[in-house]
């Protein structure tokens, strides 16, 4: 199964060029490709798409600075046939 799951700091330009590569590849409606260095991981997303996003402020009394953060979530479901489970290395449901 594709995984690739990274966490890098970077500039905001930079954050948002990637955001906006993701956005183009998602609208044109064929797969969605994500690499980081040598890492890549190819997805086909699906109608109907869940979108999910959550910002968070996280302030405790006394503390010098403040933890934000914006989390991006697109969550989609797809059939896969026997050939193709054992392609992505998963077990279909129901077998």
């Amino acid at each position: 199964m594709g995984e690739l799951e990274t966490e890098i700091e970077t500039t905001r330009t930079e954050a948002a060029r990637h955001l906006r590569a993701l956005a183009d590849q998602l609208d044109a409606d064929g797969d969605v490709s994500l690499t980081v260095g040598d890492r890549q991981v190819t997805l086909d997303p699906t109608e109907p798409v869940t979108f999910k996003v959550e910002g968070e402020s996280d302030y405790s009394e006394g503390d010098a600075r403040a933890k934000q953060s914006i989390e991006v979530e697109l969550v989609w479901w797809r059939d896969v046939d026997s050939a193709e489970a054992a392609r992505l290395d998963v077990e279909p449901a129901g077998e």
